[in-house]
């Protein structure tokens, strides 16, 4: 159920765009280079306004910590990714469209392992980058696999962890794929999950002030024409496992870095004729968090 909904500003690095959200958002963060003084987390006030601290430490801005040095209008500004994550997770299979897509592309009796994960106790989890080497932010261009057939983009709630932990903030992931080299055996997964441009996060941190309340995701494509290729919604409500859940899995006997960000998985899935191709952008909505625009090179 829905906490709340109201019209929210949301960020897209360029723009602010007016969109729905579900339950409310006590404030937002972004990075941002500023011209002969560096990287520097800001503020989002009111539209389009942020105000910049003293410092590029979004988990100490989420505490309260930093003065401000400014104010910046927000198309002034060339954001970066929201957070320098140590390490990016992922969450598999905890939608059951996700599970659903899994069976239909794997092509072994392995098969059955989506099923069994996403009735088990305890979730699939994979590490996908560490040290951003393999990460964007928005703007930045995601790729595709040279030896992959069919790739997809995957848009997803992705989580801040803090050092204890827990959530203390979420992003949008978008979690690059290539279906068909995950659906020739499981264990090729981590090369169908991680290489150059595998993932994207951004355009800035929520810190939301209700966890439990559900975050409806957009994704959209278009091609280098502008002409739409694929169009669709869900909800974290689909979620088979709370994204604190997973969370708590995700750090069990696992010292993972303050700021690291954990993906939650997804529930959209472009059809299957469909195939990630240079000069498609992929566009991800979040209420509350903002549009994180990627293009493949």
């Amino acid at each position: 159920m829905l906490a709340r909904e109201r019209r929210d500003e949301l960020l897209d690095g360029r723009d602010v765009r007016h969109l729905g959200r579900a339950g409310d958002v006590l404030i937002r963060f972004v990075r941002a280079e500023i011209d002969g003084v560096g990287t520097r987390v800001g503020r989002v006030e009111g539209e389009d306004v942020v105000a910049l601290l003293d410092h590029d430490d979004p988990l100490a801005a989420i505490r309260g910590e930093g003065e401000v040095t400014g104010h910046w209008d927000l198309d002034q500004l060339h954001l970066c990714p929201p957070i320098r994550a140590p390490e990016i997770w992922c969450a598999g299979v905890t939608y059951e469209r996700s599970r659903d897509a899994r069976l239909e592309e794997a092509e072994t009796e392995a098969r059955d392992v989506y099923s069994l994960v996403y009735e088990a106790d305890r979730p699939e989890l994979f590490m996908k980058d560490a040290h951003m080497l393999r990460t964007v932010g928005p703007g930045g261009a995601i790729r595709v696999r040279s030896d992959s057939r069919w790739m997809v983009p995957e848009p997803e709630l992705a989580l801040v962890l803090g050092a204890g932990g827990e959530p203390v903030a979420v992003t949008i992931g978008n979690d690059v794929s290539s279906r068909d080299i995950e659906g020739a055996n499981p264990l090729y997964i981590p090369q169908a999950k991680i290489f150059a441009g595998a993932c994207a996060i951004g355009p800035a941190l929520a810190v939301p002030d209700d966890w439990d309340a559900p975050f409806p995701i957009r994704m959209r494509i278009v091609d280098a024409g502008g002409d739409e290729l694929f169009a669709g919604e869900t909800s974290t409500a689909r979620m088979k496992r709370s994204p604190r859940e997973l969370a708590a899995w995700a750090v069990r006997d696992n010292p993972i870095p303050p700021g690291s960000v954990l993906l939650t998985g997804t529930g959209l899935v472009p059809p299957d004729d469909y195939t990630l191709q240079p000069g498609h952008t992929v566009e991800i909505a979040i209420d509350g968090i903002g549009t994180l625009v990627n293009t493949v090179a």
